[in-house]
C-alpha cells in the first residue's frame, strides 16, 4: 500500500456483516489502512463474542494511533447492544425526568460498559431538536422539543460517556429534528431561514462546539445554508457554518455514505470526494467493504492529481488522528464483569426502572 492509499484509508471507518471480522478488515486494521470500524447488531451474538471480535481487530500490527471502535448506542430504539448492557429508555423519556445528573450517571455507566467490551466511540448524543411530530427518524431519539432541554441533557450525556471511557459524537449537524423524511431512504430538505436555524437547530451544536470531540453530519439539504447539496457535501455547511461560525475544531464524521439520500444522487466514490472537499474528516461506509475499498482508491487517486484536495485530505487525516489519540486520555477499561455488575450500574438501573414505572409526560 502506497503513501496516498494509506492517507486515504486513514479517513475511513468501515463496517461488515457477520460475527467474525473478515480477513480483509483484519488486514486493513493491522496495516492501519483504515481509521476504524463500526459495529451493528449483525456483528453481535454475545458480549464475550463482541469483545473477542474487537480484540481480534485491534491487537497486532504496528499502529501509530488507537483504532476507532464505534457503535450507535443511544438508548431506546437505537441500541446495538442489549442487556446485560445498561438498557436506556428513549432520550426524550430520560430527559423528561428533568434530572441531568441521572442523564450523566446513566451515560457514564453505559460508557464504562462499552469501554469494557472494547468500544471507544459512541455515536451519541443526538443534538437534534424534535420539532416535527411527523419526523420518521428522530422523534423520541431527541432529548426534547426545545433547544434548552436538548443542550442540558445532551451535554450531560456526553460528559458521562467521557467519564466512562468513551468518546462522544454529536449528531446530526446542522439538525435533523424537523425533517419529514428519513435520510436512510430519501434526501430531506429543510426550508427554514437562517434566523430560525440559529434559534432552534443550531443552538445545541453551538453549545457543544467546545465540549464534544466529534460531530456527525446530516444528509439533509438546508436551503438557507446551501440549497444545492446536503450538509455532508456542503463546504458552506461544514467549512463556514460549523468551523467558522460555530467554532468547532474537532473531527467531523459523515453519516453513512451508503444511505439512499446519498446513493440515489451520487456514486459512493463521488460522495467520498465531495464529503472530504466539504470538510468531513472521517467517512462512514457501514456495510460494503468493496465500496470502502473503492472510496479509498478514489480518494488516493484524486489526491495524486489534485494538490488542493491532497492538502484537504491531509488535514482530514490530521483531525482523524487527533481524535484517535484522544482515546489515550480516556479512563481505562475495567473488566467487563465489573462494569456490568457494579454498585453504580445497579443504582442507575434502579433509578431508570423507577422512571419507567412513573413516567413524566414532558415533551419540551
Amino acid at each position: 500500500m502506497n503513501e496516498l492509499e494509506r492517507l486515504a484509508g486513514n479517513v475511513i471507518v468501515c463496517g461488515f456483516g457477520g460475527v467474525e471480522a473478515p480477513a480483509t478488515v483484519q488486514r486493513w486494521l493491522s496495516e492501519e489502512s483504515v481509521a476504524g470500524l463500526i459495529l451493528f447488531k449483525r456483528n453481535i451474538d454475545s458480549l464475550d463474542q463482541a469483545a473477542a471480535l474487537i480484540t481480534s481487530c485491534t491487537t497486532g500490527g504496528d499502529r501509530a494511533h488507537p483504532i476507532l471502535v464505534c457503535v450507535d448506542q443511544e438508548g431506546g430504539r437505537v441500541a446495538r447492544f442489549s442487556e446485560p448492557v445498561l438498557r436506556l429508555p428513549p432520550m426524550r423519556t430520560l430527559a423528561a425526568a428533568g434530572d441531568t445528573q441521572l442523564t450523566r450517571d446513566a451515560a457514564e455507566v453505559l460508557g464504562r460498559q462499552l469501554r469494557a467490551i472494547g468500544i471507544n466511540l459512541d455515536f451519541a448524543p443526538v443534538l437534534d431538536v424534535d420539532t416535527n411530530p411527523d419526523n420518521p427518524v428522530i422523534g423520541d431519539r431527541a432529548f426534547g422539543c426545545t433547544p434548552d432541554v436538548v443542550i442540558k441533557h445532551a451535554l450531560a450525556f456526553a460528559d458521562g460517556l467521557h467519564d466512562g471511557g468513551v468518546l462522544s459524537c454529536g449528531k446530526h449537524f446542522p439538525g435533523h429534528g424537523d425533517t419529514d423524511l428519513d435520510s436512510h431512504l430519501a434526501l430531506p430538505t429543510l426550508r427554514h431561514d437562517r434566523a430560525r436555524l440559529d434559534e432552534v437547530e443550531l443552538r445545541p451544536f453551538r453549545a457543544a462546539a467546545q465540549r464534544l470531540p466529534s460531530v456527525m453530519t446530516a444528509h439533509v439539504v438546508f436551503e438557507a445554508v446551501d440549497a444545492n447539496a446536503p450538509a455532508t457535501m456542503s463546504p458552506t455547511a461544514i467549512g463556514k457554518l460549523l468551523r467558522q461560525d460555530l467554532g468547532f475544531d474537532g473531527a467531523v464524521f459523515s453519516d453513512d455514505l451508503e444511505m439512499k439520500a446519498v446513493t440515489e444522487r451520487y456514486s459512493i466514490e463521488e460522495a467520498g470526494v465531495l464529503a472530504i472537499e466539504a470538510g468531513c474528516d472521517l467517512l462512514l461506509v457501514c456495510s460494503d467493504l468493496e465500496a470502502a475499498a473503492r472510496v479509498r482508491e478514489t480518494l488516493a487517486t484524486e489526491a495524486g492529481r489534485n494538490v488542493p484536495f491532497r492538502a484537504r485530505l491531509t488535514e482530514a487525516r490530521s483531525r482523524a488522528d487527533a481524535l484517535r489519540r484522544r482515546v489515550h486520555d480516556l479512563p481505562p477499561a475495567v473488566p467487563l464483569r465489573n462494569a456490568l455488575d457494579s454498585a453504580e450500574a445497579r443504582s442507575v438501573t434502579e433509578r431508570l426502572q423507577r422512571l419507567e414505572r412513573e413516567p413524566v409526560d414532558v415533551l419540551s
